[in-house]
């Protein structure tokens, strides 16, 4: 599957905005670990949320990266 020029801008956005999501999910995770009592369930509706990202992310990765013939 060969993506056009605007595909491939726009995967580029919507990759760096996962991104950016990511990293801010790594910081209110940290902060809310941080600062007693932590809320358990918030932080594992947040770490789920940041697995989903992960995976995502990746996929955007894979479609954005020629194949490479053997």
């Amino acid at each position: 599957m060969t993506l056009s020029e605007e595909e491939i801008a726009q995967t580029r956005v919507n990759l760096h905005e996962m991104q950016v999501e990511h990293r801010d999910l790594d910081l209110v995770i940290d902060h809310l670990t941080l600062n007693p009592p932590p809320d358990q369930l918030l932080i594992r509706r947040l770490k789920k949320r940041k697995l989903v990202l992960k995976d995502r992310i990746s996929q955007l990765e894979r479609m954005l990266v020629p194949d490479i013939p053997a």
